[in-house]
């Protein structure tokens, strides 16, 4: 009897992942548009204004949110966000938990061999950030020596850190609000952002926060922003890069942009 059990139980085993196999195998534009289901879910980290957060009202904002939409409106679909640490949204791609991530990724080589890109929809410069009043101390490679410099777990301004200022001492936190307190309180000389990221928070932070003078070089650090997806999907990598060449073609995407930094510099955290 408890071989036959045994036996079941394999059998069962066998017919769930035949099931599985099959439900992916027709990849996961299929999964989005299949009858029952019509809905795209995207991954975020919504602490990240002017690419995704979260208004006085709670809502999800931000341009990476609008380019979401676009992206489902042109699927025919519901949009659903799953809010999350930036540094698990790869691996929910991967496993299928959401089906892209759109958080203002950096496309890197690293990244390319366990996950898929779009188009680039954006590019940004990277910016440091230091208390009032360190924007000229805190200029140079040099000055930057022996000190922490932050940036968020996870992202391209570590590696940026690590790289163009080997002198200094990488300090990683899970997200921004708490490096910028990090340095208003002077435990760190300051934080590496996208640039219109920095300049958000600058701007809500009463103060307490500028930029400083010191600037990477164009070689260093002019990272392009893509969406995320898992590999093996090229027709929904494709229907996402028709959304992309048309919404930066014709200025709607800027024109979304440009409305989040206004919006996130009085609402963004």
């Amino acid at each position: 009897m408890n071989a036959m059990k045994k036996m079941f139980v394999m059998l069962m085993a066998l017919v769930l992942v035949l099931g599985t196999v099959s439900a992916s195998a027709d990849g996961v534009l299929a999964k989005i548009q299949a009858e029952g289901n019509k809905k795209i879910v995207m991954g975020t980290e919504a602490k990240y204004p002017p690419y995704e957060y979260l208004d006085d009202n709670a809502n999800y904002v931000g341009c990476d949110i609008w380019l979401a939409q676009q992206i489902a409106e042109a699927l025919g679909v519901e949009l659903e966000i799953q809010d999350m640490d930036f540094d698990g949204i790869i691996e929910s791609v991967k496993t299928g938990m959401v089906d892209i991530g759109i958080a203002a990724f950096t496309r890197t080589e690293e990244r390319a061999e366990v996950i898929d890109f779009s188009d680039l929809y954006e590019t940004s410069a990277q910016l440091l950030i230091v208390k009032t009043g360190n924007a000229e101390k805190y200029s140079t490679k040099e000055s930057l020596a022996g000190l922490q410099v932050g940036a968020q777990q996870g992202t391209v301004q570590s590696q940026l850190v690590e790289n163009a200022l080997p002198d200094s001492t990488l300090f990683e936190l899970k997200d921004y609000p708490n490096l910028a307190l990090e340095t208003i309180n002077n435990n760190i000389a300051g934080f590496v952002v996208d640039s219109a990221v920095g300049l958000s928070m600058v701007a809500s932070s009463e103060g307490q926060l500028e930029v400083s003078n010191f600037a990477f070089t164009a070689e260093e650090a002019s990272f392009g922003k893509a969406v995320v997806v898992a590999k093996g999907n090229e027709d929904l990598v494709a229907a996402i890069n028709e959304v992309i060449a048309k919404v930066t073609a014709d200025g709607s995407y800027q024109a979304a942009y440009d409305a989040a930094v206004a919006d996130s510099g009085e609402t963004g955290d």
